[in-house]
Formats: C-alpha cells, sequence, structure tokens
C-alpha cells in the first residue's frame, strides 16, 4: 500500500512539475523569449509580410547583439499565414497552445489580424501588429476593447479623413470619384472615412464604383468614372489591383490626380503600373526614406548592411515593431504576457523610426502620418501631420 502511494505521489509531482515547465516555458524561461511571427509570407500581399520580417528580424538581431531583454535573447517562431483569413487563425493558435510564444507579432493585414485576434485574446497572449490599420482591430463589433490586441500604426479613419482634406484643400478638387475594393476592409474603411469627410468640407462624389481583389482589367469600370468628369480619383486598394488600376487609367486619358493609403507601399506598385504612369498620385504612409533624421540615417544604414538594399515604409514599421515589443518585455520587468500587456497599453512617447507614439485606450497609437508624392515611380515626400 504504502508502495503505491509513493508511486502516485511520484507520479502527482512529475505531472506537476511538467505543468510548471509548460507555463514557465510560456513565460520565456531559460535563455530565451520566445515570440511569433504571424505573416503574409506567400500569398496575394507577400510583400507587405516579407519586408516586416526583414525589419523585425534586423532589430532583434541588433537586440540579441546588445544583450537581449532581461538578460535574455529573443527566439523568433516564424510562421506563413498564406495570406489567408483561415490560415492566419490556424498560424495563431500554433503559436499560442503549441510554440508558447509570450507575444505574436503580426499579421500585416487588417483582415489577417482579426482572424488572429481572438485567438489571442481566448490564451492570453499580446498580438501586436505594425500595419493592420482597419479602425475595428483592436475593439469588437460593439466598441469593446479586444484585450490582448494592439496596432502600432495609425487607423483607416485618420489615412481617409487626411486624404480627403488634401484632396479638397491642398489640390483644390471639388469633384471626386471613387473606387473601392469591395473586398476589402481595409479599403471600404478608407473609401467611408474619404467619402463623409469630404462631402463635409463641401465635395461631391461624383460617382462611387466597385471591383474586386484579384482582378486584372479595369477598363470598363474606369471608362464609367471617367464619363463623370472627376477632378480626381481616390483609389484606396493594395499595390497588386492598384498598380494595374492606374497604369490603365492612364492609357485611357483619365489624367487626374490618384488618392490612395499605405497599401500602395510595395517595389511591385511601379512594375505593375509603370514609371511614367507614376506621376500625379499621392497617398498616405507611415514612413518616408527620404527622412535625414539621425534615428533614420543610422536605421537605413544598417538596414542596408544586412539586405543590401534601401528600407521601405514595412521595413520600417517592422523594426519600431520589434523594439516597441522589447521595450514592453523591458519595462514589465519580467517575460510573462499579463505584465507584457500591462506595460504595452501603458506605453508613452516610444520613440520609433516611424515617429513617436503613445497608446491610447482603445490599443491604438497616437502618432503622425506622412503624405507622400509618386513622380515617375519615385517617392517625393510632401508634408508629415500630427493627429489633432
Amino acid at each position: 500500500m504504502k508502495k503505491k502511494i509513493s508511486m502516485l505521489l511520484a507520479a502527482m509531482f512529475a505531472v506537476g512539475s511538467l505543468t510548471a515547465c509548460a507555463q514557465k516555458s510560456k513565460s520565456g524561461s531559460g535563455d530565451t523569449i520566445k515570440v511569433g511571427l504571424n505573416y503574409e509570407l506567400s500569398g496575394q500581399v507577400a510583400t507587405y509580410g516579407q519586408s516586416l520580417v526583414s525589419g523585425i528580424e534586423l532589430a532583434f538581431e541588433e537586440i540579441n547583439n546588445n544583450g537581449g531583454v532581461l538578460g535574455k535573447k529573443i527566439e523568433v517562431v516564424k510562421a506563413d499565414n498564406k495570406s489567408d483569413n483561415a490560415e492566419s487563425a490556424n498560424v495563431a493558435t500554433k503559436l499560442t497552445t503549441r510554440d508558447k510564444v509570450v507575444a505574436i507579432l503580426g499579421p500585416a493585414t487588417s483582415g489577417n489580424t482579426k482572424a488572429a485576434a481572438p485567438i489571442a485574446v481566448q490564451n492570453k497572449v499580446p498580438l501586436i501588429s505594425a500595419s493592420a490599420t482597419a479602425d475595428d482591430v483592436t475593439v469588437d463589433s460593439n466598441g469593446k476593447v479586444r484585450e490582448y490586441v494592439f496596432k502600432t500604426c495609425f487607423s483607416d479613419s485618420f489615412q481617409g479623413v487626411i486624404m480627403a482634406n488634401f484632396a479638397y484643400g491642398d489640390l483644390g478638387k471639388k469633384k471626386a470619384a471613387v473606387l473601392v475594393d469591395s473586398t476589402s476592409d481595409y479599403s471600404k474603411g478608407l473609401s467611408k472615412n474619404f467619402k463623409e469627410t469630404y462631402s463635409k468640407l463641401g465635395g461631391a462624389i461624383v460617382t462611387e464604383q466597385a471591383y474586386q481583389a484579384k482582378e486584372t482589367d479595369f477598363k470598363a469600370v474606369l471608362t464609367k468614372i471617367k464619363g463623370t468628369n472627376p477632378e480626381v480619383l481616390f483609389l484606396p486598394g493594395y499595390y497588386e489591383e492598384v498598380g494595374l488600376i492606374i497604369k490603365q487609367a492612364k492609357e485611357l486619358g483619365l489624367n487626374v490626380p490618384i488618392l490612395g493609403g499605405d497599401g500602395y507601399d510595395s517595389p511591385k506598385l511601379v512594375e505593375l503600373a509603370g514609371k511614367s504612369a507614376l506621376n500625379d498620385v499621392y497617398y498616405t504612409n507611415h514612413y518616408s526614406s527620404k527622412d535625414n533624421s539621425p534615428e533614420v540615417v543610422k536605421f537605413k544604414e544598417a538596414f542596408n548592411k544586412k539586405y543590401g538594399k534601401d528600407p521601405d515604409a514595412f521595413n520600417a514599421l517592422g523594426y519600431d515593431l520589434a523594439y516597441f515589443l522589447a521595450d514592453a518585455i523591458k519595462r514589465s520587468g519580467e517575460v510573462n504576457p499579463e505584465k507584457i500587456k500591462k506595460a504595452l497599453e501603458a506605453t508613452k512617447d516610444f520613440k520609433a523610426i516611424t515617429g513617436k507614439l503613445s497608446i491610447d485606450e482603445k490599443h491604438n497609437p497616437v502618432k503622425a502620418i506622412t503624405i507622400l508624392q509618386m513622380k515617375e515611380g519615385e517617392q517625393v515626400f510632401l508634408k508629415k501631420l500630427s493627429p489633432q
């Protein structure tokens, strides 16, 4: 009998030890801190995910070379969500339950981030996106804050408002056409806020047309738009379609300014549209490579040394995101998801390459926005605006 009791106690002790080890593993015991990356490394918007990961990996390399965080090295667990919502949810599940990461960085797009968010909340692991700009990423349909979800990029509403003011005020255009991707939360969000603000300013929306992701021939819808004689075209979308739309618009003689958002920022845009078509094109972005501040120059030099090319905005966003998380872990004083979440909520005046930011009550950043112009396929910095 005593032998059976001893064996039972030993088994209970072993199970308890395994449970404790699992909990410690998730809290970053040992020499490393596991951080999950849930990104679009293949599929329709792969350049976003690839660029963000390049920036993240550079930052974590620098952090590890400088001693890591709280005496531990960052260990990256990288997964490809294939630019697919369902796969993004699967990746989030794997990272939180199997890999036991203390935080998830990504995804890149709003749709994929919203697909992963419920898993992060359920497993109480902070999820931070540097580029999911939809207004409802960090809050649910009832306006309740998603407790473990954060973002370090401005929201669609901010982009839409800024571009409406730019079109009406800076460019002096009083008649706008809108062409929206009906399959994209991102595109619909920017469009909604552009239309509301532009109309309040006194501008007229002469037509609103729609297309769907993965289409390649836009001549029919662009011909309809041309027939309404707009003075400006607001085209919020991702580079894959936007590049083709801009090219075909110019071929049809629709020679009006074209405005959009940060979804334009990809080297593929020039390949798809052609340099000659990329004139009189303006878009909001997080960062300008023409910024000559010491921090940005240092970042550009480090990025060029590692990758042999200049960084784009998504590279900069990824770089900032890695340092943003490292800063929160350091301030939390312990590698624990709950404490990291509280440190993220308390972030104030974090100095980033894409601009100083603080986290508000809805887990969104308060930060500046940049307006860029395209001239012969090259970015030109126009202005930087802070939220009012």
